[in-house]
């Protein structure tokens, strides 16, 4: 049967959830079920919400609400209800729901013949590493830092001592926007000649992804021309502008370009424990199904941390078989040198190790904390100690007197 099937976070009196199950099964499909005639039933079937679980949770109690406890309700909703589109399947299953005291959606699962409608990453992990001719390593990345109100050339000069650094990966500020001192299409053509120059130097390729911003209507001819200048992939602010949105971009065959779903604003939804959409769900699965090729969320280890066993279980989504590609966990935020052997024990080889001030707070600049954290990455996948290496790497040895290692 093609359907979707929604999994729910409730609280409320023990006894009390089948029939709540229930109203939300109707409630969002045809609205009533007994009180119809049995033509009008039988006519109305194939659109009937059906409740597929209800497992209370009686040692689980709401904080507050001592008396009410947690439920998981799995209800499918047909298709036939619903177009094979992002908007119209979230608003089926937590439209006006939302609104509906504490309830959260935690999982969406698709039928077979739902998600080949969503074809997912376009290049993936696999398309990814091959692109840079990178295999069997977690690969890094850094961002720019204090760029707003910077020209062009402030822009480029710490580009390239980020290359110069060893990292795979570059990507905007997701609030460097189109401006006259740096200029999207600028922003493009400059960092070309920079990122040529230090492979030719150096004979490693970093990749570049510029922020793609602008009104909706916009995007889809800012992206072909991104193309057209020879971008390396787009930064995307996919939870402002929406997953339908980087799904288009994603399927369009003149765009063609590797994503990077930045995480900004996601929070406003999925913070809460009570209401809202799973971080899993919306920066995992449902981004990897819209076609990220990356997924940024915060890390768990650093200021900004998610809880641990849910930024684990968003590198899950990401990466779980599935019948689309698998995309690139990029967990965020207070990551340094010292916690890669931790990054790798969590997410393997297949994630970016990603860092910001971990990368320009090293004392000899960007391109000492690069080094620092491919001798790091090395340093693991040898099988050595941080500290044994940074006896042989000065730029790691710096890093782990600055920062430390893992906690």
């Amino acid at each position: 049967m093609s359907e979707i099937i929604a999994t729910y976070q409730l609280f409320g009196k023990p006894g009390s959830f089948e029939k709540k199950a229930e109203g939300i099964a109707l409630g969002l499909t045809i609205g009533s079920w007994t009180d119809l005639p049995l033509l009008e039933q039988e006519q109305l079937k194939k659109h009937k919400g059906r409740v597929i679980s209800v497992e209370e949770l009686s040692d689980t109690r709401h904080p507050v609400k001592h008396n009410n406890i947690l439920s998981i309700v799995k209800i499918a909703y047909p298709s036939a209800n619903f177009s094979a589109d992002l908007p119209a399947i979230l608003t089926t299953v937590f439209g006006k729901l939302s609104l509906d005291g504490e309830v959260k959606l935690l999982d969406l699962e698709f039928s077979s013949d739902l998600l080949s409608r969503f074809p997912g990453p376009r290049f993936g992990i696999e398309g990814i590493r091959k692109t840079l001719n990178v295999y069997n390593r977690p690969l890094t990345m850094s961002i720019f830092k204090g760029v707003i109100g910077r020209n062009i050339e402030y822009l480029t000069a710490q580009l390239k001592e980020q290359a110069l650094g060893g990292v795979d990966l570059v990507k905007d500020d997701e609030i460097l926007f189109e401006n006259p001192l740096t200029p999207f299409e600028q922003r493009i053509l400059r960092s070309k000649e920079v990122l040529q120059h230090v492979y030719e130097e150096t004979g490693h390729r970093t990749l570049y992804a510029v922020n793609l911003t602008g009104r909706t209507s916009e995007l889809r001819d800012k992206a072909k021309r991104a193309r057209e200048l020879g971008a390396d992939a787009l930064l995307f602010n996919v939870h402002t502008y929406g997953l339908d949105v980087l799904q288009e971009l994603a399927e369009d065959e003149e765009v063609r370009l590797p994503l990077m779903a930045h995480p900004a604003y996601s929070g406003a939804f999925t913070s809460s424990a009570f209401y809202g959409v799973a971080s899993q769900l919306v920066l995992g699965k449902l981004t990897r199904y819209s076609g990220a090729d990356f997924s940024l969320f915060p890390s768990p280890y650093g200021s900004v941390a998610l809880e641990k066993n849910t930024a684990l279980a968003i590198g899950e989504k990401l990466t779980e078989e599935a019948a689309v590609k698998r995309a690139f966990p990029v967990p965020s935020a207070g990551i340094h040198p010292g916690l890669v052997p931790l990054l790798v024990e969590d997410y393997g080889n297949d994630c970016v190790i990603n860092a910001g001030g971990g990368v320009h707070g090293h004392p000899h600049g960007a391109a000492g904390g690069g080094k620092a954290f491919r001798q790091a990455v090395d340093a693991v996948l040898a099988g050595k100690s941080l500290a044994s290496s940074a006896e042989e790497h000065q730029e790691l040895k710096i890093a782990l007197e600055l920062w430390g290692g893992s906690k």
